[in-house]
This record gives C-alpha cells, structure tokens and sequence, in this order.
C-alpha cells in the first residue's frame, strides 16, 4: 500500500483535530459587561473634566483605569487594569492615550466608553 493511502485510512480522524479546542472555547468564561450607574457615570464625567483641566496646564497626573476588554469570539469579555501618566484625552475619537516614558512616544490607549473606574491620589486634590 503506497503512502498516499494510509494516509487516506486516517483522514477521517483528522476532523477530530479542533475538538479540544472547542471544548477548552465552550468553556471558557466570560464576563458581562457592566452598565454604570448615573451616579457613578457623573463621577467618571468629573474625573474627566478634572484630568483634562490637570493635562492642559502641563501635569502628567498616573492614574489607574479599570476598562472593559470585548472577547472577540464571544458574548462578553474581561475587565483590567492599567496604571500609567496620562498623556491626552482625545475627545475627539473618545480615548484616553498614556505616555510611554521609556521611549519618549504615546503607549496604551483606551476607550473611554469602556471605562469603568479611574483611580489615583491625584482626585484627594478634587474639590
């Protein structure tokens, strides 16, 4: 028997191959994204207006951002976080672009509609 045919006898198991994949994928949890509280959406608002206030006079305030990451395969997705300076409020394109102090250039960017939290010592100052 040529090697072309018994390779044809074990094709039929090669559809077995992504199985384990689709169960590890079945299984996998997800979180829900959750939808903020007017109250808690004003604060965010005021943390916003306050930071955008503290970047145009110069200051590059670290702040800690809790944000909501969508799953790409899935209903759902994961919430992080990320502490770093901020560098601008792109009002504009609603996101929030962090310096990169290592290499002198914009890091992480985040959008602002999937922000949840926005932590640091820099709010005490808020009135």
């Amino acid at each position: 028997m040529s090697l072309y045919d018994r390779a044809a006898q074990f094709a039929a198991f090669q559809a077995l191959s992504c199985y384990e994949d689709m169960i590890y994928e079945t299984g996998r949890l997800t979180d829900e994204y959750i939808n903020l509280t007017d109250v808690a959406r004003e604060e965010l608002d005021r943390r916003f207006v306050f930071l955008s206030a503290l970047i145009d006079e110069g200051y590059r305030p670290e702040i800690t951002v809790t944000y909501f990451i969508p799953d790409n395969l899935k209903e759902g997705g994961s919430y992080a976080e990320y502490t770093g300076e901020i560098k601008m409020i792109d009002r504009i394109f609603m996101r929030i672009l962090f310096y990169d102090g290592e290499k002198d250039i914009t890091g992480k960017i985040i959008n602002i509609s999937n922000i949840s939290a926005i932590e640091g010592e820099i709010f005490s100052q808020m009135e």
